[in-house]
């Protein structure tokens, strides 16, 4: 199809189609049967301080029920305290230099991230009060109650180092952490590779506390983002991010070591979080085929219930690209995103 030279918007809308369509490739369409709808734009901002601070992904509370804790761009993990005083430092990476690692113009986080550490995920055992960090760049780690420095706790498995460790929850009951490491070939700088090169290197592991041992539970996985322990405790459920999919790995029972499909998305996943009903809440970074143009509003998230299928949604801007979404008692959802400097808080009512 020839386009005139001097239609830059026909031009612009169709380099822009092309290029996301490579994107778009390894997922398929699929229609879905929403049963209510949440406004996502209707939320409140708890803001980071410094202008070039970003990228709260992750959301996690303690055992007191305190926070929300956050990973941010600088490779810090952050407290909130209220509207009053803000944020505070947790915790961060060995290493974490406070002058070397301060985000500026002249110095971006893409800069400094694998030596500052780039926590992507966070789950705290209450029962112990430690807090356990997927940090992309340092692999998994751990910080004891009351925050400080991050232990090191697992940089390589069987050999092989941990490249993009992404997503971790734990067994309040057992203590075992689970973790993703997203590919053996790209790092976390190159997180688009992975979805276009269709990259099934990553992996799914278990970290013993008792023992310090980690195991390897699979291998082989495409990218693998956030995981999720059930309600029961019986398995896992890890968002695929390139095939816009869920997987059901077993822990327990007669499938125990196995694992099989459990959801097709709308779009593609980043962490996913227990809802507290027995399903899980899934952010969706962006939908399968969204367009710049038309109206601004796409999916930010999904709840799915423990049979895979969607049974509420989250609606929002454009502007905004959910990485987690954490659902409290309160009936407050906690929105993290990789691009933005707040967390976000909606009112599911």
């Amino acid at each position: 199809m020839a386009i005139r030279t001097g239609n830059k918007l026909a031009r612009t809308l169709v380099i822009w189609c092309l290029a996301d369509l490579l994107l778009l490739l390894p997922c398929t369409a699929r229609p879905i049967s929403e049963t209510s709808t949440i406004d996502g734009s209707r939320s409140k901002h708890l803001p980071l301080r410094g202008s070039m601070l970003r990228g709260p992904e992750s959301v996690a509370f303690d055992g007191t029920g305190a926070g929300p804790y956050s990973g941010v761009s600088d490779g810090r993990v952050l407290k909130w305290n209220g509207f009053a005083r803000g944020w505070s430092t947790y915790a961060y990476s060995p290493g974490y230099d406070a002058e070397a690692c301060t985000v500026s113009r002249a110095r971006p986080a893409e800069l400094t991230e694998s030596k500052c550490g780039r926590p992507l995920g966070l789950r705290f055992h209450h029962r112990s009060s430690n807090l356990y960090i997927a940090d992309a760049y340092k692999g998994l780690m751990r910080v004891g109650p009351g925050g400080g420095e991050a232990t090191v706790l697992a940089a390589e498995v069987d050999g092989v180092p941990l490249r993009f460790t992404n997503g971790v929850d734990v067994d309040q009951v057992t203590g075992d952490v689970f973790f993703t490491d997203s590919s053996m070939n790209y790092p976390r700088s190159q997180h688009e590779r992975v979805t276009a090169t269709g990259d099934s290197s990553g992996r799914l592991m278990k970290y013993d506390p008792k023992t310090g041992q980690v195991t390897m539970l699979q291998a082989g996985i495409t990218y693998p983002n956030g995981l999720a322990i059930s309600a029961d405790r019986t398995h896992l459920v890890v968002a695929l991010t390139g095939p816009c999919k869920l997987l059901r790995y077993w822990i327990k029972g007669p499938k125990a070591g196995t694992s099989e499909h459990l959801a097709d998305l709308p779009g593609y996943p980043d962490n996913v979080r227990a809802d507290g009903r027995g399903g899980f809440w899934v952010a969706l970074h962006r939908e399968k085929m969204e367009l710049p143009f038309g109206p601004d509003s796409h999916l930010l998230a999904v709840r799915v219930g423990a049979d895979g299928q969607v049974v509420q949604v989250m609606r929002g801007p454009k502007s905004v690209r959910p990485t987690e979404v954490v659902e409290r008692e309160s009936g407050k959802l906690y929105m993290g995103s990789v691009e933005l400097p707040y967390v976000a808080v909606v009112r599911e009512y």
